[in-house]
């Protein structure tokens, strides 16, 4: 989740007015591009490869990687973070891009392709040779077996855990010898979900070096929790020095600032061709856009609203590519907040709220035309129709039905009880219709989305307080809990959606997301029928199983939908090539390098 995500007019033409001065400034300023190395003579592909040289990357605002343990827990699941484990410690399998959808099938996989036998109740998968970790040690079964047992003992902790799917439905785990395992599994499945949706989280982890005496899984799963606890010694502590992926840690600041180096015992295909990789973070957009401009980094962003300037940027010698994602966009309802929660679970409620977000006016007039409206539970396109579009007339008339009334231009429950024209259960007389927003800052984009939203809810008659916090708090904030539980009176909705606020694996189906427990279901929805449809995209290949679960769960609205942006509007340096830009939001920088310049681009 950016991460991987209102209309007010006034402010936005002023940011753009504001933005367009700042840009035109930097094109009239001979030198404010890349100070070293500006090449404006070439083009977009071709050029004389370089071996070496330093790339600098922007990270998204207020957004700080905070997490090296490639086993994520709560609080802790920024696209950022997954993106920066996968470079040290890379997964069996990674989803790559392929026509107009993924492919689990790339070059840089660590396993062959999976075999399933048995009517699809066993797979067999055989590691490819030649992968070492950065101390010389082959990586074998064992590694990955490792990973199994820290997830199988400690699966509460592990944020990737849904009840009834991994570990719960593997049944046995069998080392054949040092390159081949199998899983014997509790019912057959749908070989392109558990392939694109379970094999993808298998992660070879160093036994050698984390579990030499073989402890205890659950001990040593506490003791790798208290050192992934210390964020100042990540450069320096042992413990994640032996890697097994094409870079390795060169520096790690409290403030996030990751600077990564070749990992010279790497074995796989894609090794690095630059010297060094440093990811860079910024506390606000208008921050980065003012280092970009200078030429302080080499792969950043512009806000949307200056896109259409972009041949500004590219006479500077940097090229505009937008960065779409695989992904939704979405407010969480925290149905366990002591007061909120009886609200947000009314359906009709929900449906109002609905109804009164403007998706297509945010994404032209704040979004600037990158961002999509988001139907429901899966990305843009996978619905055919929006069942809750803007209308403010029909979600007034579902707030009156059901006994709310304006009383000083706010809506009071009049009505309260649980009939079919009543506000609902635990829903006072006279309790006014108010709630609480917990947004990410640093975005005027997200500033601007939920000051329209609020705008637009307190026209019907809604208050609805805006609170922002940095990303990671936001992230930390809004988890799932316990109505009994200090965090769950923390926050009432939970908006991370500047960058998109989901990622989809390689099938888009809701067991992470909208089923019962599930460990991404921040704001606690169950729904009894969801949970059976969710598990029918599980174990069938039909392609009924994921129409009827994404009808039914955009029908419900289990959160708010809102316009799912592009990850971010790209800026990159025209000499730097080789970025592919993966809409899983994972990073391939061992693929990037530098052209020579007066080189031969075309």
């Amino acid at each position: 989740m950016g991460p991987r995500s209102t209309r007010r007019r006034g402010p936005v033409h002023a940011l753009l007015g504001a933005l367009a001065a700042l840009l035109l400034g930097a094109a009239t300023l001979t030198g404010c591009g890349p100070e070293d190395g500006a090449v404006t003579s070439l083009g977009t592909t071709g050029g004389t490869r370089v071996e070496g040289g330093t790339a600098t990357m922007a990270l998204p605002p207020a957004a700080t990687p905070n997490w090296i343990f490639p086993i994520g827990t709560a609080g802790y699941l920024a696209s950022y973070n997954n993106a920066v484990q996968d470079l040290l410690y890379p997964p069996l399998y990674t989803a790559e891009k392929e026509g107009a959808g993924l492919t689990m099938d790339s070059p840089r996989n660590l396993a062959e392709q999976p075999r399933y036998s048995d009517r699809n109740t066993t797979v067999t998968i055989a590691l490819k040779k030649g992968y070492r970790w950065s101390d010389g040690t082959p990586v074998t079964s064992r590694d990955v077996e490792f990973w199994y047992d820290l997830i199988k003992h400690d699966k509460e902790e592990w944020a990737g855990y849904s009840p009834g799917l991994l570990p719960d439905n593997v049944k046995k785990f069998e080392v054949l010898d040092d390159h081949t395992f199998r899983l014997r599994l509790d019912r057959p499945y749908n070989p392109a979900w558990f392939t694109g949706n379970q094999l993808q989280d298998f992660t070879p982890l160093p036994k050698h070096a984390w579990n030499p005496h073989d402890e205890n899984p659950k001990k040593v799963f506490a003791r790798l929790l208290e050192h992934a606890g210390k964020l100042s010694e990540f450069a320096t502590d042992p413990l994640w020095k032996t890697v097994s992926g094409p870079w390795r840690i060169e520096k790690w600041t409290t403030s996030g600032q990751v600077s990564l180096i070749p990992n010279k015992q790497y074995g796989g295909p894609d090794t690095p061709h630059l010297d060094r990789v440093v990811l860079k973070p910024f506390t606000t957009a208008d921050s980065e856009f003012n280092v970009l401009r200078a030429g302080g980094v080499d792969y950043g962003y512009i806000p949307p609203s200056v896109t259409a300037r972009s041949a500004s940027f590219e006479k500077l010698g940097y090229r505009v590519d937008p960065w779409e994602g695989w992904a939704i966009t979405y407010i969480v309802l925290n149905f366990n907040h002591p007061t909120a929660g009886p609200l947000l679970r009314q359906t009709y409620l929900r449906r109002a709220l609905q109804h009164l977000i403007d998706q297509r006016a945010i994404s032209d007039v704040v979004w600037h035309g990158s961002a999509e409206p988001t139907r429901g539970p899966v990305p843009a396109g996978q619905l055919d129709r929006d069942p809750f579009p803007y209308d403010p007339k029909k979600a007034e008339a579902l707030l009156t039905a059901h006994g709310w009334q304006r009383t000083d231009g706010r809506l009071r429950c009049a009505r309260p009880g649980t009939g079919p024209d009543r506000c609902g259960k635990d829903i006072t007389a006279g309790q006014p219709l108010r709630l609480e927003l917990l947004s990410q800052s640093g975005s005027t984009e997200t500033s601007n989305t939920v000051q329209e939203i609020k705008s637009a809810l307190e026209k019907a008659g809604i208050t609805l307080d805006i609170r922002q916090q940095p990303l990671n708090t936001v992230l930390g904030t809004t988890v799932p809990c316990k109505t009994t539980e200090p965090v769950c009176s923390a926050w009432q909705l939970g908006f991370f959606g500047t960058q998109g606020s989901w990622y989809f694996p390689t099938v888009a189906s809701g067991e992470s997301l909208f089923a019962t427990g599930a460990p991404s279901n921040m704001g606690n929805w169950s729904d009894p029928k969801a949970d059976e449809l969710i598990r029918k995209t599980e174990y069938s290949d039909d392609p009924s199983a994921m129409r009827d679960y994404a009808r039914y769960t955009a029908d419900q609205v289990p959160v708010l939908w809102t316009p799912n942006p592009a990850y971010q509007v790209s800026v990159i340096r025209n000499d730097l090539r080789g970025i592919d830009q993966n809409p899983t939001l994972s990073l391939a920088p061992q693929d990037w390098y530098f052209v020579k310049k007066g080189g031969t681009g075309r």
